[in-house]
């Protein structure tokens, strides 16, 4: 159900994702705790008889997960292939539905309990209006959560990756990437084993952790398996488009959202997660938005 014209932007980066989510299929253990992490403070039970959108679901991890929580129906939604990989790993879930379609253009009259969207909107041409697309489709009482890429914290990569991926490896054939990536995952997977993962986890070692570059997210990441990290390195490269986000922005989100009880954290030092509940038609009018500081 995608929309007759695409904007150039929009198809390279679906074809961007379509790759790499096809061919990095496999599902894990760790997407649960991950996944619950992303949406925090929303939590497995939240999910019971609910209807959720997935609003750029991959290749399925959080739709089958949601599946898994006890919700009542998941329609997942992406504009790539990757939705061949989503029906792959969701086929037996008689209450998950795979969609291609666009955010921007959701084809549904039906509103939803939940929605969320992970690592998504920041790849779109417009986050702003990619959010409040989503939230359009979210009924007075229900939930949506997100996850984005942050600009605090994320100094290093703005200036010194960006232009690299934005010049150079979005641009590049797939294979070449891959190369690229495999040749930056292999060291970094061994400072993760042999660093980051031992001295975060000893108690003895710990205070050592203040002195580590970009600890944090990289003591996060330490706990993934090879192949998680090297296509978490190819993701970060084969994006033709990728936003980081002020705290500023997503505030300005929240607000003209008018979401109650709206929740914003930093996430790892470099990332947002936010959360609001979507108030009845009469609240709507309010122009006042209340975001708290979340941990």
């Amino acid at each position: 159900m995608v929309p007759g014209e695409i904007s150039q932007e929009k198809q390279a980066t679906a074809e961007a994702f379509g790759y790499e989510w096809t061919h990095f299929t496999a599902l894990s253990d760790q997407y649960r705790a991950e996944f619950l992490d992303w949406i925090w403070p929303i939590g497995e039970d939240f999910f019971r008889g609910k209807i959720v959108l997935d609003g750029g679901c991959g290749k399925g991890r959080h739709a089958y997960l949601a599946s898994q929580f006890g919700a009542r129906e998941v329609i997942a939604v992406d504009l790539s292939d990757a939705v061949d990989a989503a029906f792959a790993n969701t086929r037996n879930l008689p209450n998950v539905h795979v969609l291609q379609a666009d955010l921007f253009a959701l084809p549904f009259s039906c509103q939803f309990d939940f929605a969320y969207s992970i690592g998504v909107i920041h790849h779109l041409p417009d986050p702003r209006q990619g959010f409040l697309s989503i939230v359009k489709h979210v009924k007075p009482g229900g939930k949506i959560a997100i996850w984005v890429y942050g600009r605090e914290g994320n100094g290093w990569i703005v200036k010194l990756v960006n232009p690299l991926r934005t010049g150079i490896t979005s641009r590049a054939p797939k294979f070449v990437t891959r190369i690229f990536s495999f040749a930056l995952a292999l060291p970094l997977y061994l400072a993760l084993k042999l660093v980051y993962r031992p001295i975060n986890r000893s108690e003895t070692l710990k205070p050592l952790s203040k002195f580590l570059f970009y600890n944090d997210y990289l003591a996060d990441i330490s706990r993934y398996s090879f192949a998680e990290n090297y296509w978490n390195v190819f993701d970060h490269l084969v994006a033709p488009t990728a936003f980081y986000l002020t705290r500023a922005e997503v505030e300005e989100w929240l607000r003209t959202a008018k979401l109650d009880g709206a929740e914003l954290s930093h996430k790892t030092g470099n990332s947002w997660r936010a959360s609001g509940l979507i108030p009845p038609a009469v609240a709507r009018k309010s122009e006042s938005g209340v975001i708290n500081a979340g941990v």
